[in-house]
């Protein structure tokens, strides 16, 4: 896995240290002496991980790490401090700082790699979220990302088949989170898949299964890929622990177990889960937001003219009907004239609240621009068509609608067109639908026609 690594440090001699191990693996590495030429590295080349010494003299790790993590711009890059302090206060003030892991001086290789493995896996996959973010953002579809969140709470599964051990992990986190405890590595699976949980605490030790296994399967169900887990083992467990992050383990604490170390490190991991899912949501509402009318919620037209070539072809293959409606809501012009836009935008909504009640859920139905409405109805045939395009007029005209500027009697004008040769495409049946429609409000409105073949 390919990235490129920002070593900071002032000693040059670590820094050429580093810079060896990480491209004996093929890492581009990029380097810097000091806090100050980190920060400028880091915001012009926003490097993929960062490892950063803590002693330095001016700007020191802590201080570096603070600045990054309160710039939106690159407080989602993994930040690993590199330090010769190890008591657990030290890794306390760090993680509080924002850092994402600890690396011990001097460093051991298969630690090195197999941190910034697991933290670069991390960090693409949220590039490639922030990537759809900025479009999204450069479209209007998103507001602008303001980084991390600062303190969480979350919903928390931890798995450990040692009671006392179980009891010390929950009592710890217990305060802040909601902690579901589970001695059963089966029982733990069916849970994570059926629940929502936050964060997996997974002890490796476990007495009666492996730990590592059940690691490996939480990664390969779709529900629980993406959710983080922080591994528990003994000390002197590195091998596994190693192993563990190669899985898919995001982080992993040792016993003797120091409760500040764990909260703090489940705090890191419960922001990145949450900051994760923030972009995750906002890259679903932009993709609804890009198919979507967002007054009436109906498909939009651009959606509705991509996807009916798809549905004429399938029902061409499949040898089954395929209907249109074309409507256009009857003198809207005067609604809006008479009582204003937001008179008219309320009968809009309105009448698009009818139409899906009227409408199947296999029905594809879209606001086609202004007061003109589009429903493709795929297995129907002109008749059946007719029926329901009755049934919405009769909805619309014999009900009145309740406004801001009191009832008003709406009435709508429908034609269709229903599928009837190999030959035909999707246009061809939207334009005779369109016919028809014209056809309806030429004579009289208020009305339901078929095109002239149909007719015929």
């Amino acid at each position: 896995m390919s990235a490129r690594v920002l070593v900071v440090d002032d000693i040059k001699a670590n820094v050429k240290l580093l810079e060896a191990k990480l491209k004996a693996e093929y890492y581009d590495v990029i380097t810097a002496y000091n806090g100050e030429d980190a920060l400028k590295i880091i915001a012009e080349e926003h490097p993929d991980i960062i490892l950063l010494d803590v002693m330095m003299p001016g700007m020191d790790g802590f201080e570096v790490c603070r600045t990054i993590r309160k710039n939106p711009e690159i407080a989602h890059i993994p930040v690993v401090l590199v330090t010769a302090l190890d008591q657990p206060e030290d890794r306390v003030e760090g993680l509080k700082a924002g850092a994402d892991d600890f690396l011990t001086k001097p460093v051991n290789d298969v630690a090195l790699c197999a941190r910034v493995k697991s933290l670069v896996r991390l960090k693409m996959m949220t590039d490639e979220l922030l990537l759809r973010q900025t479009t999204g953002e450069q479209m209007g579809l998103m507001n602008k990302d303001d980084g991390l969140p600062k303190e969480v709470t979350g919903r928390i599964l931890v798995v450990e088949d040692r009671r006392v051990a179980a009891q010390q992990v929950a009592q710890t986190l217990s305060g802040a989170n909601e902690v579901v405890v589970e001695s059963s590595d089966q029982e733990a699976l069916i849970k994570a898949r059926s629940d929502e949980f936050d964060l997996i605490i997974a002890s490796l030790d476990l007495q009666e299964s492996d730990g590592l296994r059940l690691c490996s399967q939480l990664r390969t169900v779709e529900s629980t890929r993406s959710t983080p887990i922080l591994a528990i083992s003994d000390e002197g467990e590195m091998k596994r622990l190693f192993r563990a992050l190669d899985l898919g383990v995001n982080d992993y604490v040792t016993r003797p177990l120091d409760h500040n170390e764990l909260t703090a490190r489940v705090q890191t991991l419960l922001k990145r889960k949450l900051y994760q899912d923030k972009l995750r949501e906002n890259l679903q509402l932009s993709l609804e937001m890009a198919i979507t009318d967002q007054l009436t919620s109906l498909y939009n037209r651009r959606y509705m003219e991509n996807h009916l070539g798809s549905l004429v072809r399938r029902a061409k293959s499949q040898e089954k009907p395929l209907s249109i409606l074309m409507m256009d809501i009857d003198h809207f012009k005067a609604v809006n004239d008479t009582y204003g836009h937001a008179v008219g935008d309320e009968v809009l909504i309105e009448f698009s609240s009818r139409l899906q009640r009227n409408v199947r859920g296999l029905d594809l139905a879209c606001r086609y621009g202004g007061e003109e409405f589009v429903v493709v109805m795929p297995e129907t045939d002109g008749a059946f068509a007719y029926m329901v395009a009755e049934r919405l007029r009769q909805d619309v005209s014999e009900v009145t609608f309740e406004t801001e500027s009191g009832p008003l009697d709406i009435t709508l004008s429908i034609g269709i067109a229903s599928l009837e040769s190999s030959e035909e495409s999707g246009e061809d049946i939207l334009k005779r639908a369109d016919v028809a429609l014209y056809k309806a409000k030429g004579e009289g409105r208020n009305r339901v026609e078929t095109d002239a073949a149909d007719a015929a």
